[in-house]
């Protein structure tokens, strides 16, 4: 039986709610698997006419919330340095692919094909095996803007909580929400639209009344999986919502768990490129700071290889 067509819409940006599984039985993610696959996320986001409003890495599916952009986004500027993101700085740029390359760069299959071969190939080498990393082709559903990719974007950063994994949704370092919080959105990662965007919201309180929205939605009882505890809801409903300093200082604390090496850039850096052998990826590991505290860097976690 032929499959179906997958519903795209290729002339007006349009959001998509894309859910992919592995084919492998049992949770086969690790944290340092999830750690590689939101590094992909980011990396081909860079390269695709996309925008990324939400994500949970689960251990063995993910969800992500993207729109995609129509073949004219963008001027043949913008392709050059997508096309050195994607090939490297020593490759050709050809002004008669450029077509080529716009189709290619707006198309949400071309961009779940990418992020899931790459790590197809990542986790293979890493666990010395061939075969299928994936199930069935990914799953994706449009998303209305406002009322409905707010929900949604909700549905998706509640996941930990209903499967029981966390407390909070914040505290899922894979997810959208834990990584606004625990990363201040490093590197400009996700959009800020969150949904509200349409209602006329000033950025800078999108994210307070996002994370009211999502602990309102996650304090009701669906009958399906946990739910947020309510004295815990009307506790951050007396703070209005708001993160406070010490917050968020709670959550940048956990580089002092997860992270390989922590401490000065110079600390850091000399330790990078002695555990050099020790990491999945062999290109250069760089100190990165940490949010909120004041001269202090960390490395990524060492492979659990």
């Amino acid at each position: 039986m032929p499959r179906i067509p997958r519903l795209l819409v290729s002339e007006t940006s349009t959001v998509y709610h894309v859910i992919s599984r592995t084919a492998l039985l049992g949770l086969p993610f690790t944290a340092s698997d999830k750690d590689h696959l939101q590094s992909l996320i980011l990396r081909f986001s860079r390269i695709y006419f996309t925008e990324i409003l939400g994500f949970c890495l689960m251990d063995n599916h993910f969800h992500l919330l993207v729109r995609m952009f129509p073949e004219d986004h963008g001027d043949e500027a913008s392709l050059r340095e997508r096309f050195k993101l994607a090939h490297g700085d020593k490759a050709v740029f050809s002004s008669a692919k450029v077509v080529e390359y716009r189709r290619k760069w707006s198309s949400l299959s071309e961009f779940i094909k990418e992020i899931k071969q790459s790590f197809s190939r990542y986790y293979n080498k890493k666990n010395s095996r061939k075969g299928y990393f994936w199930g069935d082709r990914f799953k994706s559903v449009i998303v209305q803007d406002g009322h409905t990719l707010v929900n949604c974007l909700a549905y998706i950063d509640l996941n930990p909580v209903r499967a029981n994994i966390v407390q909070r949704p914040e505290d899922y370092r894979w997810s959208s929400l834990g990584y606004y919080v625990q990363t201040g959105n490093s590197a400009g990662f996700l959009s800020l639209d969150l949904g509200m965007a349409e209602w006329g919201i000033e950025v800078e309180k999108r994210f307070q009344k996002y994370r009211e929205f999502v602990y309102e939605t996650g304090a009701l009882d669906t009958g399906k999986g946990a739910r947020l505890d309510p004295k815990m809801v009307r506790k951050e409903r007396k703070k209005g919502y708001k993160l406070t300093a010490a917050d968020r200082l709670r959550y940048r604390t956990r580089y002092f768990t997860d992270s390989g090496v922590i401490g000065t850039k110079e600390f850091v850096a000399r330790h990078a490129k002695k555990f050099h052998d020790h990491f999945a990826c062999k290109q250069e590991k760089k100190p990165r700071k940490v949010d909120g505290l004041e001269g202090i860097f960390s490395l990524k976690r060492l492979s659990e290889v």
